[in-house]
């Protein structure tokens, strides 16, 4: 049975429709994404799903249960790490951590999740004192303290500095690991393709894809795209008679090949069968950017340009 079912899920916020028609699953142990822009719908999609927020029509199951009817039940198994939580500006990480550790009957190793989120030097700090980062860090070990079978995690490395984020990355993979289902909502895209099993794609509300990342970028129809300039002069049929060629066009001295992953190895072994080098090699791959590009008709816009849907 999946840890989630979605089933047809819509909200709708007078005039705006933030949810429209979304059915989708969550299986056990697996990293999850759900990937959009900034005012897509995710947020209000997992509120749903832990019963921050009621939806209109529709049918969600965490765990078996419904977050309609048994909210506090979830709230003892699926922990959040909310994009907007805050916390009282005088609080001190270290009470903070203590005050959720209350609300659980089972919790997490206190020390080892302190360690692990580099929070050790600042339990004494007021919580209105901490950078946006700290703030985050603090974010996730609040909603990682029960020992939670999932957990909800939106946008959390909005605000972490690139050594920060790897470092969270490589920690929630340990979270992970220890069979805790995670459930990722970023816009990120660097993020989805490194940590997810599977992403479901949603703009404007809507669900417009859901598969592994691989599987997505490679339903743009691109594949492998290799650029080189050959040493000599070569056939074309040298190349498209490759099984792994797919296409061959010629620009200028330049020749462009795309094709299946194999499409790199098979071309370089193919020009040397006939004496010819391949120069100033170029690899593109596809990717969820350009899936994204391809079934939406735009890419995600800078974090600043957007505004969320609630």
């Amino acid at each position: 049975m999946p840890v989630i079912e979605i089933e047809r899920l819509r909200k709708v916020y007078g005039p705006v429709v933030a949810v429209d028609d979304v059915s989708l699953t969550v299986e056990r142990g697996e990293i999850f994404g759900v990937l959009g822009p900034n005012g897509a719908g995710k947020t209000t999609l997992v509120e749903c799903v832990t019963g921050l927020r009621i939806p209109d029509s529709g049918a969600v199951h965490v765990l078996g249960l419904d977050p309609r009817t048994d909210r506090e039940r979830i709230r003892e198994r699926v922990g959040m790490q909310l994009q907007s939580s805050a916390l009282p500006a005088k609080i001190k990480v270290h009470e903070a951590l203590a005050l959720y550790a209350s609300f659980h009957a089972e919790r997490a190793d206190v020390p080892a999740l302190v360690a692990a989120l580099d929070l050790g030097e600042i339990l004494g700090r007021y919580f209105g004192r901490l950078s946006g980062g700290q703030k985050q860090r603090l974010s996730i070990a609040l909603a990682l303290i029960g020992n939670p079978e999932v957990a909800v995690l939106d946008e959390l490395t909005t605000g972490l500095d690139p050594q920060a984020r790897r470092e969270t990355w490589q920690f929630i993979e340990r979270v992970r690991a220890r069979g805790v289902t995670i459930v990722l909502v970023t816009h990120f895209m660097d993020e989805a393709e490194r940590l997810c099993d599977r992403v479901a794609m949603i703009d404007g509300g809507r669900l417009v894809a859901a598969g592994s990342p691989a599987e997505l970028a490679a339903s743009v129809g691109g594949g492998t795209r290799m650029r080189l300039r050959p040493s000599g002069q070569v056939e074309d049929r040298v190349l498209t008679n490759l099984p792994a060629v797919h296409g061959l066009e010629r620009r200028g001295e330049e020749i462009v090949v795309t094709g299946t992953d194999d499409v790199v190895t098979d071309v370089v072994l193919a020009l040397d069968a006939v004496g010819v080098r391949a120069r100033n090699v170029r690899v593109d791959v596809a990717t969820l950017e350009d899936a994204f590009l391809d079934l939406t008709g735009h890419r995600i816009r800078p974090e600043a340009e957007e505004s969320e849907v609630r």
